[in-house]
């Protein structure tokens, strides 16, 4: 039986854990969710916003915090160039053919990062690194404590987005029926270039707020990539309230399960929650029914 001492904390960590999971997993619900574009380097260009943040810190400084104002809006013009550049046109209208481009473009990106930086851990060292926040007797760090706030803020501040605005609008229609979107003179190829910049410029954010508690290398994004998609299922395609909630309760599965199973088999939990979601409600949590 779990100690009571002991499952609170673990239960906290795993809340801010998966805050974390649902931050990365955020820009993969527009990406996947929203306009069902199967987006394989997800986790390369998360690596790629990491290192941002990294060398703007070593080389200017700039705290990672303060890097929020740089860094989501140069990955927001970083996936917007990709979509309209490459992977649109290399796709050739065929939604099937954007799973192979990505994938090759996570290939490329993550061996010119090994080339350009080694495969060294590389981290950041601020004044509140191992600061400690006391919750109800659970001491949480202060990064994960700001990133589980930015989390919640980025998932309303796009729902609004989705919700409220013109492009939010353009881009519900686009993913309901494109042809149609097209016949009432949506830009449909900006939509998608704009919606995809704004998938990348999410995981700037992101960046900034993992990398005061966490680390990078050139393969960094793979221990993202398959937890964001079971968030991005979980939640429900394309709900940001969704990839939230399911972002947290991966949380603290995995946290619940490393006490009960050991670190190395607590995520067992969650992928036994993706095929269970999968067999009796596929559309996740909060989705609709196609």
């Amino acid at each position: 039986m779990l100690n009571l001492t002991i499952l609170w904390p673990a239960i906290l960590n795993g809340v801010t854990t998966g805050a974390l999971y649902a931050l990365i997993a955020l820009g993969l619900t527009l990406i996947y969710g929203v306009l069902h574009i199967i987006n394989f380097a997800h986790g390369a260009l998360l690596m790629v916003g990491l290192y941002a943040v990294y060398f703007l810190f070593r080389f200017l400084g700039l705290d990672p915090y303060v890097s929020l104002l740089v860094v989501p809006p140069a990955m927001f013009v970083l996936g917007y160039a990709l979509q309209r550049g490459i992977i649109s046109r290399a796709a050739h209208g065929r939604d099937e053919n954007i799973l192979l481009v990505t994938l090759g473009l996570s290939i490329v990106i993550e061996n010119l990062a090994l080339m350009l930086f080694s495969s060294d851990t590389q981290t950041v060292d601020t004044a509140y690194g191992f600061a400690t926040l006391d919750v109800l007797g659970a001491f949480i760090p202060v990064p994960k404590a700001v990133a589980f706030a930015g989390a919640v803020v980025t998932a309303l501040a796009l729902w609004l987005f989705m919700a409220r605005t013109d492009l939010g609008r353009a881009i519900r229609a686009v993913a309901k029926e494109r042809k149609g979107a097209r016949l009432v003179g949506i830009d449909v190829e900006h939509v998608y270039a704009m919606s995809f910049g704004i998938g990348v410029g999410v995981l700037g954010i992101a960046a900034c707020l993992l990398l005061p508690s966490y680390y990078v290398t050139p393969q960094v994004g793979h221990g993202f990539i398959l937890i964001a998609f079971t968030i991005v299922v979980l939640g429900g395609m394309g709900s940001f309230v969704g990839a939230l909630i399911g972002g947290i309760i991966i949380g603290v599965v995995e946290a619940i399960g490393g006490l009960v199973l050991g670190e190395s088999l607590g995520q067992i939990g969650i992928f036994a929650i993706f095929i269970l979601i999968l067999l009796f409600r596929p559309q996740g949590l909060l989705g609709q029914r196609g």
